[in-house]
């Protein structure tokens, strides 16, 4: 539909936007950034409410997070043929007006299944706003004014995931889990009837542009099979059950024949040359693990908050989203340093950073409180904007000047698999390690019995006494393995933290305009 209104536009050119024109117009640019960034986050605190509601378990409930960060994943490496198809801002407003329908459908869906594929479409078409907002962003300043473009786009982008589990919170407590995808709705339609309405009449070129269908096919294939096999091999037994099997079989010879088909065709959807360079290789494999192993943070803390902690969605949003405060007054200096500093240096250190702060999470138990908790989440702000900011420029400054664009889309599309892939991962670790716990203190318990018997000395009854003596155990079991899964995110981070210095050192600046 927004396509047809474009076709019939005028086709005078317009002048170049200028005062409050631009800046309007640059902040609904912006703002169509931060619902697709605030949708990645915003449902995170919100799982275990949604899947009650729904009538599904939390892990089933999981699908909300990883079903839009995969079909996003899939869409980033068609951002370039979109753009380059029907023309950029085409593209952008046709998604932004679309995210304001799907998020609609989103929170009148009545089943998982519904909501799933709502999810799915809501990543489909947030994928191309997130690259396109940038560009659109740069192409409306003037040259001179390309920071403040940068320093717009930079700042949705960090402020989105951090406000996402604040706002899931309040809202999901305080109205309904449906009103996160309602409340997106009249924003979206009316940033994207705004961008419409400042940047008509301005130049949208478009040029003829083929598509690889066999590689976009099989990319389709590969990722969705093994991201169905991650989330449910933990409900089937994993490779006991038939299905695992063959969803594990459809991914390897799926991935294989996209290598090969993507490696020997004339315009492959994704341009797996660049993964000749060295610098490249190293900053993009960093990009995907470390913030793998972030967002498996943001996944896990709020879901152990709520179903061992009896934190509500509101103050489990609180404890996650509190790393926005620091990491919003770091960003500028952060961006100074780079052109001063050794990037890797930067990186390493700021998922170093990162990784303590997980660490310092490992000396939690039972009894930690709010504040105790939110000081490493806290802290963790000033380390993400060290690794964010300078990873993907390290990144394209590895890459020829004209492979900058798929190297940006390709770096992007691991960054989101590698949140996609841990959302599932972190899940089966938590639940396998609470199990292996319970088996553990049950077998060590030698005076189970004795326990029971001074409960019920004390006025229990048998029933309520073993009762809450498992509950006891199997809050334990929980504690036990949440601290082996921040183990785990620990050592992520200090492999990714040592792949940086894979990279060459670059000759001079970063470019830190494609960053996040």
């Amino acid at each position: 539909m927004a396509t047809v209104l474009f076709a019939r536009a005028p086709t005078l050119a317009a002048g170049p936007l200028t005062g409050t024109p631009l800046i309007l117009a640059a902040i609904m640019i912006g703002l169509g950034n931060f619902l697709v960034v605030l949708d990645t986050t915003i449902a995170n605190v919100s799982i275990p409410t949604i899947a009650g509601a729904l009538g599904v378990s939390s892990s089933q409930g999981t699908w909300v997070i990883t079903s839009y960060a995969v079909a996003e994943a899939i869409t980033v490496p068609l951002t370039g043929w979109l753009a380059k198809r029907f023309g950029a801002q085409r593209v952008f407003i046709t998604c932004y007006l679309a995210f304001a329908v799907l998020s609609l459908l989103c929170g009148l869906a009545g089943s998982l299944g519904m909501l799933i594929a709502g999810r799915v479409l809501l990543g489909l078409c947030g994928g191309p706003i997130m690259p396109l907002s940038q560009m659109l962003l740069l192409r409306i300043f003037p040259p001179e004014k390309a920071t403040l473009a940068t320093v717009i786009w930079a700042m949705t982008t960090l402020v989105g995931p951090v406000a996402g589990p604040i706002l899931g919170g309040i809202i999901c407590d305080g109205i309904g889990w449906e009103w996160i995808f309602f409340i997106k709705v009249p924003v979206a339609a009316a940033g994207g009837l705004a961008v419409l309405y400042f940047l008509r009449g301005q130049p949208d070129p478009t040029a003829p542009a083929m598509i690889d269908k066999i590689g976009l096919a099989l990319l389709i294939l590969w990722v969705g099979a093994l991201q169905i096999m991650l989330d449910e091999g933990r409900n089937h037994d994993w490779f006991a059950a038939a299905e695992i099997r063959w969803l594990a079989a459809i991914a390897a010879v799926g991935f294989v024949a996209f290598l090969i088909w993507e490696l020997t065709d004339k315009n492959p959807i994704v341009d797996l040359r660049i993964f000749r360079h060295r610098g490249f290789v190293a900053a993009s494999v960093t990009y995907s693990v470390a913030f793998g192993a972030f967002f498996a943070t943001l996944v896990l803390l709020p879901l152990w908050l709520q179903q061992n902690m009896g934190y509500t969605a509101t103050w489990a949003g609180y404890a996650t989203g509190i790393m926005g405060i620091f990491a919003v007054v770091s960003a500028p200096s952060v961006g100074k340093l780079t052109e001063k500093v050794d990037p890797r240096l930067i990186v390493s250190l700021g998922i170093i950073g990162l990784g303590a702060t997980v660490a310092w999470r490992m000396s939690f138990n039972s009894d930690v409180t709010f504040l105790q908790m939110a000081w490493p989440t806290l802290l963790m702000g000033p380390f993400m904007v060290m690794f964010f900011v300078p990873v993907t420029g390290l990144a394209m400054a590895s890459v020829d000047p004209d492979e900058q664009a798929n190297a940006a889309g390709l770096s992007n599309f691991m960054r989101t698999l590698g949140g996609a892939f841990a959302t599932s991962i972190v899940q089966t670790g938590w639940a396998n390690a609470g199990r292996e716990n319970q088996t553990e203190l049950a077998g060590a318990m030698s005076q189970g019995q004795a326990t029971v018997d001074a409960m019920m000395s004390g006025g229990m009854s048998h029933q309520s006494a073993t009762a809450a003596l498992t509950g006891i155990v199997e809050g334990q079991s929980v504690m036990l393995g949440t601290l082996n899964m921040f183990a785990a995110i620990t050592i992520c981070f200090a492999v990714a933290a040592t792949l940086i210095w894979v990279a060459p050192k670059p000759k001079g600046p970063i470019d830190t305009s494609g960053a996040h």
